[in-house]
């Protein structure tokens, strides 16, 4: 038997090789045809194709079954093997063993999921699946979402008002904000009237490089404003900032909580409301099912409970 051209192999199907297998362990059409929910004439069609695309007869008529031929016979093991791998690929698709689990993990956020969410999520990948290897891709929103469309991102954390199409998201908390500053700076903290927050200096964040943002937005609605003496773009240097000049800053609430301490800062609640917003993990459609990214989007579930 000659080489299968690409004309012949495009005849093939999966159900053709399921019956060729069959009747060689079976030798006969009618318990292959129970064994694969199909009736006797589709086993008869699916034989007639079989022999025209391999040029053989395949499997001789006796009186006991049918009897494969030479080349039968030596098509079994390949086609077997074929059927195998292509069954072992399949069960790999549907299933994620995360302990032998290897490859690279690329999810983009910026500065404050990655200072809130990243750590616990890197330490839970390093007990549960050592042999993943997590990349963070400081992008905005836009970019974010471009890199999920390209597949340059597996994932993206963070807050998108507007989804395109092909993206799905999930909520994992809802944030909130506190302001920031060192003791002497908020001494009624947790609390601050709003003449004490407009009378401070204040550090805003701002990864665009604008000096306003919602917070003064709300005060203009009010009549009131603040003095910002420095904009920065991300929220831990804008602490440090903070505890160098005795400035304020008014950040997410589950950054001042975990960090603000270390800066020797102490917090309270913002004297206006800020409008709050939800964190949430993204992923495009094309891996809505897939279960590699189904168990990172779990396990980054998993730590926005705990921290």
């Amino acid at each position: 038997m000659s080489e299968l051209s690409t004309s012949e192999l495009r005849r093939l199907d999966l159900t053709l090789l399921l019956v060729f297998l069959g009747l060689v362990r079976h030798r006969k059409a009618l318990d292959v045809a129970a064994e694969l929910g199909l009736t006797q004439s589709a086993i008869s069609q699916s034989l007639k194709r079989l022999r025209d695309i391999f040029g053989d007869e395949l499997f001789l008529r006796r009186p006991h079954g049918m009897e494969p031929t030479a080349t039968a016979l030596a098509l079994e093991a390949p086609v077997a093997a074929a059927v195998d791998a292509l069954r072992g690929a399949l069960g790999a698709a549907r299933d994620f063993d995360a302990a032998t689990a290897t490859g690279l993990v690329r999810i983009a956020a910026l500065d404050a999921e990655q200072a809130v969410l990243i750590p616990p999520l890197a330490a839970r990948l390093r007990q549960l699946a050592p042999g993943l290897t997590l990349s963070v891709l400081p992008l905005g929103r836009g970019a974010a979402m471009d890199a999920l469309s390209e597949g340059r991102a597996d994932l993206v954390l963070g807050f998108v008002w507007e989804l395109p199409e092909m993206v799905s998201g999930k909520t994992i908390y809802e944030e909130s904000f506190l302001v920031a500053g060192r003791p002497e700076a908020l001494p009624k903290a947790p609390d601050i009237s709003i003449d004490a927050y407009c009378a401070a200096d204040h550090v805003l964040i701002s990864p665009g490089g604008d000096l306003r943002g919602v917070v003064d937005d709300q005060l203009e609605a009010m009549g009131r404003s603040r003095r910002v003496i420095l904009g920065l773009p991300a929220f831990l240097p804008a602490l440090a900032a903070a505890a160098e000049s005795g400035a304020l800053v008014t950040l997410p609430a589950r950054v001042a909580r975990a960090f603000a301490a270390g800066f020797g800062l102490v917090t309270a609640e913002p004297p206006i409301p800020v409008r709050r917003f939800p964190v949430s993990v993204f992923w495009h459609r094309r891996n809505e099912t897939d279960p590699r990214t189904t168990w990172i989007r779990q396990q980054i579930l998993g730590v926005s409970i705990t921290h």
